[in-house]
């Protein structure tokens, strides 16, 4: 197996006094590392092809674009969601954990898995808020403080019309230079979500003083608030207390 790098080992293995002192008497022991600065927000057009209807029913999308914490921060936001869940996609059931997949050999991404309402929020309007405001597309298997293949910009379709969407829409956004480099996000289909550990669930809302939140993720908030203010809601809707 694949040696972890340095920053994954500190992560996983910093000690008691060290995260608690980082988090305010309140962090895992598993704690990430600050970053300098946060991605900023790129104001981009909405996709030109976008969901065919308003289908009856929840649909499902899935995103991965770094650590979930912020990823999933953002769309816990975002009006018409009613379920935004951290997990891993990429690779096989049994190596869906957190201690595995920070070794980033498993070929797992974080990722969160967003149940919404069409009638409410469009497929497309979601890919936009990723790209917008969720990661930065355009850095391949880094984000932020974060660096491996876990950490990949991945859009997962689940169907035909979703791939179609994403990828028509990818080519839109590098033909506009938005980003000033080319998006590296790719859009392959994968078997299986699996959600990850209690303790990542709700992770932004339940630890707002956290510094690897408040560096990075806080500031995502406030960008989905001033760039989609038609989305934005205050109130998350968390996994704890989400719809099933």
């Amino acid at each position: 197996m694949t040696r972890p790098s340095r920053i994954s080992k500190l992560r996983l293995a910093a000690p008691l006094a060290l995260a608690a002192l980082l988090a305010g008497g309140g962090g895992l022991l598993m704690s990430r590392l600050p970053a300098v600065a946060a991605e900023a927000a790129v104001v981009i057009p909405a996709p030109g092809l976008d969901e065919a209807s308003a289908a009856k029913g929840l649909k499902i999308a899935r995103f991965a674009g770094g650590c979930f914490w912020g990823v999933q921060g953002v769309f816990q936001h975002v009006k018409g969601v009613e379920k935004a869940v951290s997990g891993y996609a990429g690779g096989d059931e049994d190596a869906a954990t957190y201690e595995a997949v920070s070794t980033g050999a498993t070929g797992h991404a974080e990722t969160v898995e967003v149940t919404y309402d069409p009638k409410e929020v469009s497929y497309g309007k979601l890919l936009q808020v990723f790209f917008s405001v969720a990661h930065d597309p355009t850095t391949l298997n880094s984000q932020g403080p974060d660096h491996g293949t876990q950490y990949r910009s991945a859009v997962f379709p689940l169907d035909a019309e979703q791939k179609a969407i994403a990828d028509r829409y990818i080519a839109e956004l590098d033909k506009t230079g938005a980003f000033g480099a080319k998006i590296v996000t790719t859009t392959s289909a994968v078997p299986a979500f699996y959600p990850a550990e209690a303790y990542h669930q709700d992770f932004l809302t339940l630890n707002p003083t956290y510094p690897y939140i408040v560096y990075n993720d806080l500031p995502k908030i406030e960008n989905l608030k001033k760039v989609f203010p038609a989305l934005y809601r205050e109130t998350p809707v968390l996994v704890s207390a989400a719809k099933s």
